[in-house]
């Protein structure tokens, strides 16, 4: 097959052609029809998961296709089928597994961290019966990779974890692709939202994903003296109910606490570069306002039907966030980039192109 690998952190990656993977007991091979091209793939990419990512490297952890082969012991799926996947994914035996709660499953895998990922024409999952997800019909695969991670990640961070209601204000920080699902999220629980980016282009997106207002951070507005927090509290008349941070840095998640009224809940979704001392973060905001910090990390398989069943109604449009499909020489050049690279949506690469 083909597929996306790099041989040192940080270093060239490129097209090569590697031997193609067989399904392990109970687990199975997908052919990958798209996957999505996301932040945390350069953060595996720049070496920041170097403790569970073996060198030489295929990133990728959300994706969309059909299984191809299928391991002894799998019972639930047949070659053939439509499928996702989260990027977490359990073990399916332990207790948290049992429970529902996958997505903290202590001897769990990754795609794209834990072994070759999806950057790729084929690509191994574990567990299959515990962790495949069905892609519904209506849903065509490029969209369906957000399910594997952005988009799901961002429906349990509101829905799940902030456990956003109607009229509440959010504030999502950073309008990417984990951004804009945040924003058409909260906007179909009836929440009003204020999207914060760099970019006019990323702006631009949230309003059509329902954000009613935006804030430009860019180098030149914070050159002049913007307070994004004081300007967030101002527009929603006394701060936020709830926070996203979906880029992950110390500005971005000061910025999203700062923006929060008493009693708010922030969710930190953003990955964090490893800073030395670990990254700072207001805690004298979040003690003195009470504040709740909120992780969210992806979503098991078990929380995926309400999703979809909002998805099938039409509710909730992943297709709606996707910019662009590219090719394997294009995304293997778009990958060291995607840390600075400007935002607007989803960008997907579809395996089966040049």
């Amino acid at each position: 097959m083909r597929a996306i690998l790099f041989d040192q952190f940080q270093g060239p990656t490129d097209v090569r052609e590697v031997p193609d993977p067989r399904a392990p007991e109970g687990g199975v091979v997908v052919r990958v029809h798209a996957t999505g091209l996301c932040l945390s793939d350069w953060h595996a990419w720049a070496g920041h998961d170097a403790d569970i990512t073996a060198l030489p490297h295929v990133p990728g952890h959300e994706l969309a296709g059909t299984v191809a082969e299928v391991g002894a012991g799998v019972t639930k799926w047949r070659v053939g089928d439509r499928v996702t996947v989260p990027f977490v994914s359990g073990c399916g035996t332990c207790e948290w597994c049992r429970s529902g709660q996958a997505q903290v499953c202590p001897d769990q895998t990754q795609p794209g961290f834990t072994h070759w990922g999806s950057y790729a024409e084929l690509v191994v999952l574990h567990a299959a019966d515990a962790n495949l997800v069905a892609v519904p019909d209506g849903v065509s695969l490029d969209a369906a990779a957000s399910l594997g991670c952005r988009f799901a990640t961002a429906y349990r961070a509101v829905a799940g974890r902030a456990l956003v209601r109607a009229g509440e204000w959010v504030v999502v920080v950073g309008a990417g692709g984990v951004g804009l699902s945040a924003i058409m999220v909260a906007v179909a629980r009836g929440a009003h939202v204020l999207a914060v980016d760099r970019s006019e282009g990323a702006l631009v997106a949230a309003q059509h994903a329902g954000a009613e207002r935006t804030v430009l951070a860019d180098d030149a507005a914070l050159a002049d003296g913007l307070d994004v927090p004081a300007l967030v509290h101002q527009l929603t008349d006394g701060g936020a109910h709830v926070s996203v941070d979906a880029v992950g840095s110390e500005q971005t998640c000061a910025d999203a606490i700062g923006s929060l009224r008493r009693r708010g809940r922030h969710v930190q979704v953003g990955l964090f570069a490893p800073v030395d001392g670990g990254p700072r973060v207001p805690m004298g905001r979040v003690i003195a306002w009470e504040l709740d910090v909120l992780g969210s990390h992806g979503m098991a398989a078990a929380d995926y039907p309400e999703m979809l069943d909002l998805v099938a109604s039409g509710a909730l449009r992943p297709q709606d966030l996707l910019d662009r499909v590219v090719g394997m020489a294009e995304a293997a050049q778009l990958v060291p980039t995607m840390d600075s690279a400007p935002r607007a949506g989803m960008v997907v690469l579809d395996p089966r192109r040049a």
